[in-house]
């Protein structure tokens, strides 16, 4: 199917052949009949786009201080290496769409195949959207109206904000799309409007439907004007859709209103507001966020838990329905902001036209009629790629950012056959399988899984699927290497060694390696080395200074994640298993009070007397290294920082070992799983210490959960 990319690096758009998603669950499959280009938030990226390196930093000073941490830490030559890999990402374009329902995914109500509906679904002609995120287009309304319909929600909700009532007067600063339809609403509610912009001709269409204007590029004082216009009182309320990087807008906003007014910013201006405006009348104001409650919520996008009606009565859902009721009615009317239409296969010239023609507003793409089933594989190579005698061929399941900057490397450094890659929506996969030379890309995850074309499977994909993709490729006879945790539950991790131990009886054995990569880390097979000599127990100090992640990012959530122990401390786990060389015999885990539940301590006993603490830390400076290792054994130290710089205290001929780059051992840890495959050889890692590293983790895990 064809879809709008843009490139962060260049700014360049292109209409690319990406494979077309399949229905997901809580989801509806569209496709588009039209698609509305928001000419001011997507002319601001494709502004940033075809910015230079520098004024892409200066447009984003929080990232350059990242940037900044990072090369402390990790060294430049990573840090480069991820800024160059995140810039080169291709972005989808658009949030506006209408089309028609070709599939409804599991557990939706209320559509059906045929149905024509609204969504935020991006620039292309297959799009799968959660149920929350659409509404059904009501008989009569056209489709290139409709699909302004996200659009205009974002205005209304900033209007239910400013809680408008019959009578008052009320200022639109900024007449584009978005303030244009806020006149619109505006008048519909009874309210007198006065509109502000730069551009003649959108205050003309604003008079039309019965606003005030001002053009400020007349150098007209817009506060004299609200003055005089509300007999010296002061108008009640302003809505700010403006773009810019001026406070003038807010400042302007509080000399208009009257005692205790409302300001509701809806655009993007400067916030560098004077107190003194504000105390002296109490004025009020807000930030709105984008279409109503819901909007960035996964519960609610993604889990489709709807907010009760009768406590949250205008969700993002309601509000699309509630702007296409009004299309119906004849109350708004989209059709004079129309102003340029372009078939799709013509969106670089409709791009052009956004960046070149400052007086463009509504630009519509339009899709052709097509009743052929979408193709969800996608051949990018003439075949399968050449592959050198014994070459394993490899699908991936997967093509976030680290699988892209990281696992795909790797494996093609091993030596690897790149047969297909997967992503649910299609875009990373292309952009991943076009970079690194993969034969298919593909939206079809059975496909990549069954493939009687590849000989091993690799799981990037998020928690909650890696035990049942891995089961499931593993009964098609696929080895398998599953980026951590292999599973989140002891029940998924009975059932994997159940499967391995059936397999191994049918005489197919299975190959399942899991990507604890650090025990492959040069510095760590350096430790390991030093520490044959010792024949005492050893002591491991394992600090992680992981940062705070978000409550409600998706690997916090127990279902999907698995939450921050089992996600990402089985890693730790199995470092130190691997260094102690025996069994872990005992646990136990202490969580940090308070306000920080992602700081614990777990201690780590070893059939052999070793001891292990892991400190696993979301309260501590990005400046200091994110991971240290200390090793105590036989009166002697190592110290390991971030797996650069490996010191030796009291070791015999080891004073310092420096790396010029950071090294985990990623690219290590695939070419020894390669090589498995290659010479029919057992997995890298034995399954038992495998499963061993997981029964305590997800333990821990459970035990932490129960302590907050």
């Amino acid at each position: 199917m064809r879809q709008v990319l843009q490139s962060l690096r260049s700014g360049a758009t292109e209409v690319a052949d990406v494979p077309a998603p399949g229905v997901s669950r809580g989801a509806l499959l569209i496709r588009s009949t039209h698609t509305l280009i928001s000419a001011g938030t997507e002319r601001m990226l494709v502004d940033f786009g075809k910015a230079n390196v520098l004024e892409k930093a200066r447009q984003q000073p929080d990232k350059v201080k990242q940037v900044l941490e990072k090369v402390k830490t990790d060294g430049l030559a990573t840090t480069v290496s991820a800024v160059l890999n995140k810039l080169d990402q291709p972005l989808a374009l658009g949030y506006c769409q209408a089309g028609v329902v070709i599939g409804v995914g599991a557990g939706v109500e209320g559509y059906a195949i045929g149905d024509r509906v609204v969504s935020n679904g991006k620039h292309a002609e297959i799009v799968s959207v959660p149920a929350n995120l659409c509404a059904r287009i009501p008989e009569g309304v056209d489709g290139a109206q409709a699909a302004f319909t996200p659009l205009a929600a974002i205005g209304l909700q900033g209007l239910r904000l400013v809680q408008p009532t019959l009578g008052e007067t009320v200022v639109v600063t900024g007449l584009g799309l978005i303030g244009l339809m806020a006149v619109q609403l505006l008048r519909a509610s009874g309210c007198r409007v006065l509109g502000l912009d730069f551009d003649a001709s959108r205050c003309a269409l604003a008079r039309s439907w019965g606003a005030e204007t001002v053009d400020l590029s007349t150098g007209a004082d817009p506060v004299q004007v609200a003055m005089a216009l509300t007999q010296g009182r002061g108008v009640d309320a302003v809505l700010v859709t403006a773009s810019t990087s001026s406070s003038e807008p807010i400042h302007q906003a509080a000399l208009m209103c009257r005692q205790r007014g409302r300001i509701v910013l809806v655009g993007v201006t400067g916030l560098e507001l004077v107190r003194d405006d504000f105390y002296k009348k109490e004025i009020t104001f807000q930030v709105s966020s984008s279409y109503g409650p819901g909007r960035y919520d996964a519960a609610y996008e993604e889990k489709g838990q709807d907010y009760p009606l009768g406590f949250v009565r205008w969700t993002a859902g309601r509000n699309f329905e509630a702007v296409l009721e009004q299309l119906a009615s004849g109350a708004l009317d989209f059709a004079p902001l129309i102003t340029h239409k372009y078939p799709v296969d013509d969106a670089q010239r409709a791009y052009a036209t956004v960046t070149d023609d400052r007086a463009a507003l509504g630009i519509v793409l339009e899709y052709p009629a097509d009743d052929t089933p979408p193709a969800r594989t996608v051949e990018i190579a003439s075949g399968a790629p050449a592959a050198t005698a014994g070459s394993p061929r490899v699908n991936f399941i997967g093509a976030g950012n680290y699988a892209g900057a990281v696992l795909i490397p790797a494996f093609r450094a091993g030596g690897a056959a790149l047969r297909s890659i997967s992503s649910a929506a299609g875009v990373t996969a292309r952009h991943a399988g076009k970079k690194y030379g993969f034969a298919q890309v593909t939206t079809d995850t059975q496909h990549a899984l069954t493939d009687a074309n590849a000989d091993v499977v690799v799981i990037a994909t998020r928690h909650d699927t890696h035990a049942g993709f891995a089961a499931k490729a593993m009964e098609a006879g696929r080895s398998v290497f599953v980026e951590k945790p292999l599973c989140l539950t002891h029940e998924e991790l009975d059932g994997l060694e159940a499967q391995v131990a059936k397999l191994s009886a049918e005489g197919r054995p299975a190959r399942l390696m899991v990507g604890f990569n650090r025990r492959f880390a040069p510095h760590v097979q350096h430790v390991k080395q030093l520490l044959g000599s010792v024949t005492g127990p050893k002591t491991f100090v394992m600090t992680v200074n992981a940062g705070a992640l978000p409550s409600d990012h998706w690997t916090q959530d127990p279902a999907v994640g698995g939450g921050r122990i089992i996600g990402e401390g089985c890693h730790f786990v199995d470092l130190l298993r691997f260094l102690a060389a025996s069994p872990i015999v005992g646990w136990d885990v202490g969580v940090m009070a308070g306000a920080m539940p992602d700081s614990v301590t777990i201690r780590l006993s070893f059939a052999d007397g070793s001891l292990g603490t892991i400190q696993y830390l979301a309260n501590g400076s990005k400046a200091f290294p994110k991971e240290r290792l200390e090793v105590f054994a036989a009166g002697r130290v190592l110290q390991l920082d971030n797996y650069r710089r490996l010191n030796g205290y009291g070791w015999p001929g080891l004073k310092t070992m420096r790396l010029w780059r950071q090294d985990k051992g990623q690219a290590a840890c695939a070419a020894a799983f390669l090589a498995a495959v290659r010479t029919g050889a057992p997995s890298p890692i034995p399954f038992d210490e495998i499963a061993e590293v997981h029964r305590v983790t997800i333990a821990l895990g459970l035990a932490a959960a129960a302590q907050r």
